[in-house]
């Protein structure tokens, strides 16, 4: 009975009670001081039990001496009794006072819980082994008294019968005594099953209280970790937005870039397609000027011939107007290269890193008025950023007004020049 319990009892922090094993051990030494009390009156097959021990007793005791047997056995009952109540009351001390130091490890880490396990089972493990050792004391008792029980039946053969009328009723007497001791330890027994079932209940309420608070804790700390983890969701989130109005903004800009640098090549393409076309009417220009100056110069030829037949006087009256008109246009016409040297020069941005031996030829048409008809490259310098800073000077500086200050002979010899231009200098 008391394996069936241990073995159902569900398991507890408290101390295991020593009150159950006590009582076995009480009941088996009553059990055997009954047996070697009682003998039969002939020796008889005995009915299968099951007892720890089965033996025939034959006792060869008087009936005081059985009396004073009983009464010694009694005595010592009641000193077992009492030291077991003695043992009871220190074991009910000590679970109060362990029930007190369990309150006090309530709160102690999982190390020491598996200390008080541990230290049950050691005391579990120590309490069967008292119960062994008490069975096999009460094995030896009996196997004792049964020798010396044989031994004696041999002696006392023939004052079997009194005796054993005196044994039954000292049996009787003591079976009596021994089913009220068994009804006491049956009912101490009750008591301290109860005990120990409200100290299972209080145990297993306690563990649940202490469940429910893991659970508590257990559930604090995943809303904690869900509250940090959505934290870092939403910073992540919030990360990846900026990264990516980051990125269309930098794509934006890029975008616009593109579409700058888009119009800024169309623009060029234009302004190119209109230079293109602008060079393209100055030179239509300047071939009908050529041409009108062709046909002017020929009709001036037609003109002159005609005046040279006029008369030799004619001439040489004329001779010495035509010497000092001739000198003025020549300092007019040096003083209309140096103001357009000077000018491309000033509108002039050499290339970074354009070596001193460069060196580039443009040709310059000009019209009636000094606008400009074309400019192009008669000699490059294999440079071409050179070749096109120099053109994009003589774009810069003119029209060149100046030439309609020329004399009519000096502006026709100006409408078409070509500039030499080297690094710092332009001729």
């Amino acid at each position: 009975m008391a394996r069936r319990q241990r073995g159902s009892a569900p398991r507890n922090n408290g101390r295991v009670g020593y009150g159950v094993p006590a009582l076995l051990a009480f009941g088996l030494h009553v059990l055997v001081v009954v047996i070697s009390t009682v003998s039969l009156p002939q020796r008889q097959p005995e009915p299968e039990t099951s007892s720890i021990v089965q033996a025939t007793l034959v006792s060869t005791e008087t009936t005081t001496d059985q009396a004073q047997r009983a009464e010694e056995a009694r005595a010592r009952a009641e000193a077992r009794q009492a030291e077991e109540q003695a043992r009871q009351e220190e074991a009910a001390r000590q679970a109060e006072a362990e029930e007190q130091a369990r309150e006090e490890a309530e709160r102690q880490a999982a190390e020491e819980q598996a200390r008080q396990a541990e230290q049950e089972q050691a005391e579990r493990e120590d309490e069967a082994r008292r119960l062994q050792e008490a069975r096999e004391a009460a094995e030896a008792e009996a196997q004792r008294r049964a020798e010396e029980a044989e031994r004696l039946a041999r002696q006392r053969e023939e004052q079997e019968a009194e005796r054993q009328r005196q044994q039954e009723a000292a049996a009787e007497a003591e079976r009596q005594r021994q089913l009220e001791a068994q009804q006491r330890a049956e009912e101490e027994a009750r008591r301290q099953q109860e005990a120990e079932a409200q100290r299972q209940r209080e145990a297993e309420e306690q563990r649940r209280r202490e469940e429910e608070a893991q659970r508590q804790r257990e559930a604090e700390e995943q809303r904690r970790r869900e509250e940090e983890a959505r934290r870092q969701r939403e910073a992540e989130e919030q990360r990846r937005a900026e990264e990516e109005a980051r990125r269309q903004r930098e794509a934006e800009e890029q975008r616009r870039r593109e579409e700058e640098a888009q119009r800024q090549r169309e623009a060029e393409e234009q302004r190119r397609r209109e230079e293109e076309a602008q060079r393209q009417r100055e030179a239509e220009e300047q071939r009908r000027a050529e041409e009108e100056a062709r046909r002017q110069r020929e009709e001036e030829a037609r003109r002159a011939a005609e005046a040279a037949s006029q008369g030799l006087d004619r001439a040489i009256e004329g001779e010495s107007d035509a010497v000092a008109n001739a000198r003025q246009g020549q300092e007019a016409a040096n003083s209309f290269i140096n103001l357009v040297r000077r000018a491309v020069e000033q509108a002039w941005v050499i290339p970074p890193g354009a070596s001193g031996g460069l060196s580039a030829t443009v040709q310059v048409q000009l019209g009636p008025s000094g606008e400009l008809f074309g400019a192009t490259i008669s000699q490059s310098s294999g440079d071409s950023s050179f070749d096109r800073s120099a053109i994009q000077a003589v774009e810069a500086a003119s029209p060149f007004n100046e030439l309609r200050q020329l004399p009519p002979t000096a502006q026709r010899d100006f409408r078409q020049f070509n500039l030499r231009f080297t690094p710092g200098d332009v001729r």
